[in-house]
């Protein structure tokens, strides 16, 4: 397992108390289709975390791979006066991670987190674990209250 997400496993298993299970996928899970194809379960079971700099704070947003997140729905959900996707540097200085291997739980900052309420419409989600070849399943209401999430409609209809 590369290094990043035995260290992702680990902090998971010290700050929740399990150990997830982690795949690796060498040809890469970057976007939420190719996720979903290396699974074989939908794209909307996809759990994305996009990191969002709203005015000056980061948000991390967990959204379906369904869903496009919806900068204004966001914003006026955290009380800023816009969004924008953050940038690598943000990223990293929020979470600790890089794009497109940042979890939804175990960051290194305490970014708020948003919930897309389109992912409890599952049984099983898939996210991120620290490397964009390394995913884990687990149960979205769990997820959302690792998160320390607010449930939120944050899809663009």
């Amino acid at each position: 397992m590369h290094g990043r997400a035995r260290g992702f496993a680990e902090r998971v298993e010290d700050e929740f108390g399990f150990r997830p299970e982690v795949e690796e996928f060498p040809e890469g899970t970057k976007t939420a289709a190719d996720a979903a194809a290396a699974l074989g379960c939908e794209v909307a079971q996809i759990a994305s975390s996009i990191v969002l700099m709203a005015d000056d704070e980061p948000v991390v947003v967990v959204t379906s791979g369904a869903n496009r997140v919806d900068m204004e729905k966001v914003a006026a959900r955290v009380g800023a006066s816009g969004a924008r996707m953050a940038d690598a540097d943000e990223v990293k200085a929020a979470t600790g991670y890089s794009i497109g291997g940042v979890p939804p739980v175990c960051h290194d900052g305490a970014p708020r987190v948003l919930f897309d309420e389109t992912l409890l419409d599952h049984d099983r989600v898939w996210a991120a674990a620290g490397t964009p070849e390394a995913v884990w399943p687990c149960d979205p209401d769990e997820l959302a209250e690792m998160a320390g999430a607010e449930v939120a409609d944050v899809a663009e209809d």
